[in-house]
């Protein structure tokens, strides 16, 4: 994957993923804070409606110009979300359990490995960009 291409993909997609983490947090704080929901639920919910929110910037700016049709995009990258979700839960429960740190803490931490992971899917998977000869973004 290293080409100027996949660099540009990855770059785009790093700067869209921490202004959703920063939404995701934010959620996150407000259905345990302010609504009252258990950590681990609370997470989950945030981490679907930002992976949601996610879709529709991706597709325009980091994938721009796909040929891949909206609704099937959509399912394709809610699925490889799926992957990321488990992930994301998986380890966040770890760390609330088994270290004493904040609850918000491992959503950055876990988000990291989780963004990563859904990304190369997408990139691969989804809008199949490095497999079809994309044209080089602008």
């Amino acid at each position: 994957m290293p080409s100027r291409h996949a660099a540009t993909l990855l770059a785009r997609n790093t700067i869209l993923s921490f202004g959703i983490l920063a939404f995701g947090i934010a959620l996150l704080w407000l259905l345990v804070q302010r609504i009252g929901l258990p950590t681990i639920a609370a997470a989950a919910v945030a981490f679907v409606i930002a992976s949601s929110v996610h879709y529709p910037f991706g597709r325009g700016w980091v994938f721009r110009g796909t040929d891949r049709h909206v609704a099937s995009g959509f399912i394709c990258f809610q699925i490889n979300s799926v992957i990321g979700q488990v992930i994301k839960i998986a380890l966040f429960a770890a760390l609330i359990r088994w270290t004493p740190i904040n609850y918000l803490a491992p959503c950055v931490v876990v988000s990291l490995f989780a963004g990563l992971s859904v990304f190369l899917l997408n990139v691969i998977r989804n809008f199949r960009w490095l497999y079809i000869g994309a044209q080089e973004l602008a």
